[in-house]
């Protein structure tokens, strides 16, 4: 991996200021010759959003659906090369799936929207973590893969449990240039998520992650799940460091069960629950939430909703394609796109403010140039779509509503 400058140039002209200072931005210097390159770099990603790129030495490196370098005052687009492919035959993605305990509704919709696209999704009830349905369980369930923008999610509400920002505090990016939290996620501004990280440092960053359940089991006695990875020392400045850590995910590995309890919590107000998924209708019947451990969230839910709102509801947010399926109730969400090797992976994490309560979905995707960020978001819509089409959004689940309404529930919009 590459990155767009070395962390000491970055602290020297990007800055937040503390909690007690609020109120005031510590203007950057102006006289670094990298400012003004660091300002259109941040504008440009405030543009295009999915196109997520870096630029090192006059070399570039892809980490979206294109690649950007600026040639004598002009940015240019060029492709990728990939060697895995989008596309699969659906049948041998969910060839060995486990799915008598599943919801029939919820899992038919999650099929016809992945359709032949090589990935897994995954749909959970909020209010007490019960897996509502697993497609591609192989997938689902595997090491994971490097989270790309959707660490953004966990740095953002490290950042706001330190009092670092709300979401209306101006960070300066360099120059005169600045952006608050709300348009930094719906956006997806890499360098915004960099200074963050840089300001609050590695340990501090990790200690958050690890609470909020990156590099450990997110499933209650899952069969074949493995464990994602959350790095003990921080990635080397010459690779971009902790701030390359926060804006792509760099040298971390999560698996969808680990995003997906994440956003759980955040939906429920703040109950990290253990996944589980009931395997046959006699565990349904008798099902019980485990909660892992209760997060200190619930005081800044409402500074990150506007954020992942945004992200599907700003005409420039990066998962603006959801509402090309689907407009009935909220949904709230974050992209994630980047490559490595020749493969790309493309993320969507959202929940859904239904009438019938709130759920869950991780579309994670993996392969060529049709694979990225905001193709997730569009097939989240579908499964959204495909769901409401069947009428289950119409059902009645006093019991969900009820279970959210007792753990406080995050913030309605």
């Amino acid at each position: 991996m590459v990155l767009f400058m070395l962390a000491g140039v970055l602290s020297a002209h990007a800055t937040i200021t503390p909690a007690r200072h609020r109120h005031r931005m510590i203007a950057a210097s102006t006289s670094h010759p990298m400012v003004a390159h660091s300002v259109r770099r941040a504008r440009a990603e405030a543009a295009y959003g999915h196109a997520e790129v870096a630029h090192v030495a006059g070399r570039t490196r892809a980490y979206g659906h294109a690649t950007m370098v600026r040639a004598r005052g002009r940015v240019r687009y060029y492709g990728e090369r990939f060697t895995a492919s989008s596309f699969t035959d659906g049948s041998l993605l969910t060839a060995n799936d486990v799915t008598e305990g599943e919801d029939p509704v919820v899992r038919a919709a999650a099929i016809e929207a992945l359709g032949n696209m090589n990935g897994t999704v995954l749909a959970i009830d909020p209010s007490d973590g019960r897996i509502l349905a697993m497609v591609n369980q192989k997938l689902a369930l595997s090491a994971g893969a490097e989270p790309c923008s959707t660490i953004k999610v966990a740095v953002a509400l490290a950042a706001l449990k330190e009092g670092l920002i709300k979401n209306d505090t101006p960070v300066n990016l360099g120059g005169h240039y600045a952006v608050d939290l709300t348009h930094a996620l719906a956006r997806s501004i890499n360098l915004y998520f960099e200074v963050l990280g840089r300001s609050m440092g590695f340990e501090r960053v990790k200690h958050y992650a690890n609470e909020f359940g990156l590099g450990e089991l997110a499933g209650y006695n899952i069969p074949g799940e493995h464990l994602g990875v959350y790095p003990d020392t921080e990635l080397p400045a010459a690779s971009g460091g902790v701030g390359r850590m926060c804006s792509f995910g760099e040298s971390i590995s999560m698996t969808p069960l680990q995003l997906g309890a994440l956003v759980s919590a955040i939906a429920n107000g703040g109950t990290l629950y253990y996944l589980q998924h009931p395997t046959t209708q006699a565990e349904v019947t008798s099902f019980q939430p485990q909660v892992k451990r209760l997060l200190d969230i619930k005081d800044v839910i409402p500074q990150i909703l506007p954020g992942m709102e945004g992200a599907v509801d700003f005409s420039n947010g990066t998962a603006r394609s959801l509402r090309t399926n689907f407009v009935q109730f909220p949904v709230f969400g974050k992209t994630g796109t980047c490559s490595d090797n020749g493969t790309r992976f493309g993320w969507f994490v959202s929940y859904g403010d239904a009438p019938t309560g709130r759920i869950v979905t991780v579309i994670f995707l993996e392969g060529g140039r049709d694979t990225f960020g905001p193709k997730a978001a569009e097939l989240t819509g579908q499964f959204y779509r495909a769901m409401f089409d069947r009428n289950y959004f119409l059902q009645s689940k006093p019991e969900t509503t009820a279970a959210l309404v007792g753990n406080g529930g995050a913030a309605q919009q």
